[in-house]
């Protein structure tokens, strides 16, 4: 027994000795697996932080406010993630000038290599952002210029405007390294370039054209082209897309839609005014209002302060209905044109806009009432087409005809008005003009109404009769 016991024991310390070596030989494979599975993976992983960024960004239709805001964040989030390049994506006719400065100011400060690629059009307004990048391309067609700049009824602007505009052009050129000549050329009809643009004309480019005066650094098929000029094939592209909200801004921020919406939202309160309840015309004319400042508050041009001054307004207007004076309503619209004031960007866009709703809201209100008032079944439940006259059988009091022709006494003396008894009635009278004394004889010649004319029988009547 005491042998069995001496040789379990010795089985049990080989077995343990044995397990201990296996399990050290398991943790080095494992090791050894995981160092394996590291080496494969920090190539891949060094690739993926080296990988080159392109954004492209659209500049497409009109310039306007709302597109300066977008662009804004499209570079800062390209800033963000380290881009290698911006790429500006244009087809543009131009637009407002303010906000073609504020986005070539905001491309001039970025430290992102940008890129304009002329897709078909970069005039006026976007003939300036495209000369604030570092680069431009274009598709073989494509054109840049025509950069005059108007005011808002397409005028050509004054003079002090127009050398502003041509002083930005000539800056941003020289600030590229480009001949600002042709810039200039591009906004002062004035100057001539032979055999290029004769004076009298706003200088335009073809993709040709900008090549030979070093406007263009290249012109390529498309896109997937470009990114090879530029060494940039191999990069990752992130395009930025309008977001719903973008669209709506830069709609509502345009120079031609703002009178439309402040139009109908004036003229959309005004109906709602004359008729009984809340309907559609409140609501429409509440929609466009609203519309116009979430437009400007996307697109960054109006903070809450001017929305919380507009609901302001519009409950002092509604106070006056209930409290007589004028004050609350005098100073509900003072707060609302205000409002819309503070909400836009630029004060003669939106004050030559607020003249326009005036006077639509004005010639309106005046077919509505004396056009469509009688003709359309709508317009008759808001506005009072009936009126109360003799035709329709109504009258102010009664109209005593039937006393024309007879004979009464005076009870009091006329002078020209008093009392005369007929039939036993006594009845008020007024006398054709002559005092009549009491208690002479009168004929009622006239009934008006509660006018009623007399006058007095002479004797030489009453012989007439007679005879």
């Amino acid at each position: 027994m005491k042998r069995i016991h001496s040789h379990s024991v010795l089985n049990t310390k080989t077995f343990g000795e044995g397990g201990r070596i296996l399990r050290r030989h398991k943790k080095r494979l494992l090791l050894s697996l995981l160092f394996i599975f590291l080496l494969s993976i920090i190539p891949s992983v060094i690739s993926a932080n080296n990988e080159e960024v392109v954004y492209v960004v659209p500049i497409k239709n009109t310039v306007e406010k709302g597109l300066s805001e977008f662009i804004d964040r499209a570079i800062t989030e390209a800033e963000e993630n380290q881009a290698s390049a911006i790429i500006f994506d244009m087809n543009t006719p131009g637009g407002d000038v303010s906000a073609a400065i504020e986005i070539g100011k905001r491309i001039s400060e970025t430290d992102v290599k940008t890129i304009t690629y002329i897709n078909q059009d970069a005039i006026s307004a976007g003939s300036y952002i495209a000369l604030n990048t570092d680069k431009i391309y274009m598709v073989e067609g494509s054109r840049i210029g025509s950069s005059g700049v108007i005011d808002g009824q397409g005028n050509a602007a004054d003079e002090k405007a127009q050398s502003y505009w041509i002083s930005a052009m000539k800056g941003a050129a020289e600030k590229k390294g480009r001949d600002p000549i042709y810039a200039m050329a591009m906004a002062d009809k004035s100057i001539a370039i032979p055999g290029m643009k004769e004076e009298g004309t706003f200088l335009t480019l073809t993709s040709t054209e900008a090549e030979e005066v070093n406007y263009s650094d290249g012109t390529v098929d498309n896109l997937d082209k470009l990114l090879e000029e530029l060494g940039l094939q191999n990069a990752k592209v992130e395009r930025v897309d309008e977001s719903f909200a973008d669209k709506i801004a830069r709609f509502v921020t345009n120079p031609i839609i703002i009178p439309i919406l402040l139009s109908i939202g004036s003229l959309g309160l005004i109906i709602e005014l004359y008729s009984p309840g809340f309907g559609l015309p409140g609501i429409a004319g509440l929609s466009a209002l609203l519309l116009f400042f979430y437009g400007h508050l996307v697109a960054g041009l109006a903070g809450y302060e001017s929305l919380i001054l507009f609901v302001i307004g519009i409950l002092l207007i509604i106070l006056e209905f209930f409290v007589v004076g004028g004050i609350a309503g005098a100073i509900g619209i003072i707060a609302v044109i205000a409002s819309m004031f503070l909400a836009s960007g630029d004060i003669a866009v939106i004050g030559i806009s607020l003249l326009i709703a005036i006077g639509v809201s004005i010639i309106a209100s005046i077919l509505l009432v004396k056009v469509f008032g009688r003709k359309m079944k709508f317009f008759r439940k808001i506005i009072l087409t009936d009126s109360t006259n003799t035709e329709s059988g109504y009258v102010s009091n009664q109209n005593r005809k039937e006393l024309i022709g007879k004979i009464g006494t005076t009870l009091t003396a006329l002078r020209p008005a008093g009392v005369v008894l007929v039939d036993d009635e006594r009845i008020d009278v007024v006398s054709e003009g002559s005092f009549i004394d009491k208690e002479k004889k009168v004929k009622i010649v006239k009934a008006e109404g509660s006018r009623i004319v007399v006058r007095e029988i002479l004797p030489i009547d009453i012989l007439k009769e007679d005879e």
